[in-house]
């Protein structure tokens, strides 16, 4: 049967308006807006029209509602410049990537959600405190992906097509993160940081807009570099070719570390102005010095090994949830190195076999 919400969120994940909807698909944008209010269903014809222009499946208008995130719910970086339409096709990608991890539930067994609520902690104390809960100490985070993922965080990608969004996060069931992937590698780390940042401090309410985003950035500048190795490894007296070196400590951006010398007054305040003016003459700003690859996931590259293994072809997993491979691959895109080819359909919970258990370490 046809579902009117599924219209509504394929046009929003397309970033369009009901108008561009009707010009794109040649039909009437009354006949439009009355499908998405449910008045009545289109004719197969017009379904065949809208899936065409929306490059979604006819098959994924024929389904149950899916649940989208609260929007009061997802933190969004720089909201105020973002449009509502960037917001709402993030959002609606959000919803399928919420799908692609329900059928990952469906049939494998992933780590539970182990995220401690820190509303009310300042940024420092809660970064230090989670440190603390997570067994880290001080040490070098070397992979926040696996780290996330390891604590029941699931993290997909912002499709590439969804321009001015750089990362965001809510809670849905279980923490989601969605990270863009044309980013340095250090500067995803510090995205996902600044995302956990949210899911701790925010999520049953607080500050919101430049407050929320201020205390997230300084979450995860103090996450991914703790006040005791800063104050134990950072040169004294720092230039930028001894601060190119330091930052491999770290894993972050040049931009990032100065940073943090600054807000730990290491550093004096015409120290800091100088080091920045240096960076944007070198270009750093745009061109990270000695840069990192960007980090994969542990939980989607073992669960595609996984189904591999079991002869799952490619798209199966689209093919399930209805919608188009190139959709699927773009929430998993810069996260998994390899992609799921193969034959035969795997087993699920439902079967006798005992769904595979994921251990992200």
């Amino acid at each position: 049967m046809f579902c009117p919400s599924r219209l509504a969120l394929a046009r929003q994940r397309r970033a369009m308006t009901k108008i561009a909807l009707a010009e794109a698909a040649q039909l009437a944008l009354r006949g439009v807006t009355a499908y998405e209010a449910g008045e009545y269903p289109p004719s197969s014809e017009n379904i065949a029209a809208l899936g065409k222009a929306l490059r979604f499946p006819v098959e994924f208008f024929d389904g149950d509602d899916l649940e989208k995130p609260n929007n009061d719910g997802v933190s969004f970086r720089a909201l105020t410049s973002i449009s509502v339409r960037q917001r709402d096709a993030a959002i609606a990608a959000g919803t399928l990537a919420i799908q692609v991890s329900n059928w990952i539930v469906d049939h494998f067994e992933l780590p539970d959600s182990n995220l401690p609520t820190m509303r009310g902690f300042t940024p420092d104390t809660a970064a230090q405190s989670l440190r603390i809960e997570w067994g880290l100490g001080e040490k070098l985070i070397r992979n926040i992906v696996h780290l996330l993922e390891a604590h029941g965080v699931r993290v997909f990608s912002l499709p590439m097509d969804i321009v001015g969004v750089d990362a965001f996060s809510v809670w849905h069931d279980a923490p989601f993160i969605f990270l863009t992937t044309d980013k340095s590698g250090e500067r995803g780390r510090f995205d996902a940081a600044h995302e956990l940042g949210h899911l701790v401090l925010h999520r049953h309410g607080g500050p919101r807009g430049r407050e929320a985003e201020s205390e997230a950035d300084r979450f995860a500048s103090a996450f991914l570099m703790p006040q005791g190795s800063i104050l134990a490894q950072a040169p004294r007296a720092p230039t930028l070719r001894t601060l190119i070196t330091a930052k491999r400590n770290w894993l972050v951006s040049l931009a990032a570390l100065v940073h943090r010398l600054h807000s730990l007054d290491l550093i004096t305040e015409w120290h800091y102005r100088t080091l920045c003016i240096e960076m944007s003459q070198a270009g750093y700003r745009r061109d990270e010095p000695c840069g990192i690859p960007r980090e994969t996931s542990q939980v989607l590259t073992k669960v595609f090994g996984a189904l591999r293994e079991d002869g799952i072809p490619r798209g199966t997993i689209a093919r399930d949830l209805r919608i188009a491979p190139d959709e699927f691959e773009s929430l998993v895109f810069g996260l998994v190195i390899s992609q799921v080819r193969g034959g035969r359909i795997g087993h699920s919970k439902s079967e006798s076999r005992k769904p595979p258990s994921l251990r992200v370490v």
